[in-house]
């Protein structure tokens, strides 16, 4: 499969029979354009203007914005709600939670996830490979709670979002706050903004992979 970061909290993720999947597209309100791309379904983890933007998936996606479960030509894709916020979304409202099976790999995409790390929201997300996390705080979890997630999650491999990078508007924090709470031999910041994986490339150890946005 092949994941590919458009930035912000928005990936294409495809799986090798061609079937593909875009999470999150935003509006240029973000500070900076989303690059227009197709894809068979599209996933909205809230209506927020900065996930929600459709217009930027071309043709006739499949969209999916809550809780359900479906086959898309192979792909497993299943949801669960959770919080924006620490207080059961009375701030900021629900955030739905996208996992996708492909080519035999386990993709969760966490949306703009709030609430703290519970034991009950782990088990329903488990197994996970590949975790799509945000962590640039203030709207979303945090660079420690992020890392308690990836703790207790204990994916193969973490791909952070949602953080500040140059011409972004939004008031997160920069990524580097994620990525000092790891090793140094664990993070591999790659200049280009996709990766293509397969079953061979999971080791059992956790690795966090910063993808460049295109």
């Amino acid at each position: 499969m092949i994941i590919e970061y458009l930035g912000h909290s928005c990936f294409k993720l495809t799986e090798s029979t061609g079937t593909s999947v875009v999470c999150d597209p935003y509006s240029q309100e973000v500070g900076y354009e989303m690059p227009e791309v197709d894809a068979d379904a599209v996933t909205v983890s809230h209506r927020h203007f900065d996930h929600d933007c459709l217009k930027k998936v071309k043709g006739a996606p499949l969209v999916i914005d809550k809780e359900s479960s479906c086959d898309l030509t192979g792909v497993e894709i299943s949801s669960v709600k959770s919080f924006h916020d620490e207080c059961r979304g009375k701030k900021r409202g629900e955030n739905v939670i996208f996992k996708f099976r492909m080519d035999g790999i386990d993709v969760c995409h966490l949306g703009d996830l709030g609430e703290a790390c519970s034991s009950d929201l782990i088990e329903t997300v488990l197994p996970v490979n590949v975790l799509l996390i945000p962590v640039g705080g203030n709207y979303t979890i945090d660079a420690e709670m992020a890392k308690e997630y990836v703790d207790r999650i204990m994916p193969d491999i973490v791909i952070p979002m949602h953080y500040r990078t140059k011409d972004c508007k939004i008031d997160i924090d920069k990524v580097d706050e994620f990525l000092k709470l790891f090793d140094e031999e664990c993070v591999e910041e790659l200049d280009e903004n996709r990766i293509e994986l397969s079953r061979s490339d999971l080791s059992g150890e956790t690795k966090i992979i910063v993808l460049r946005r295109a």
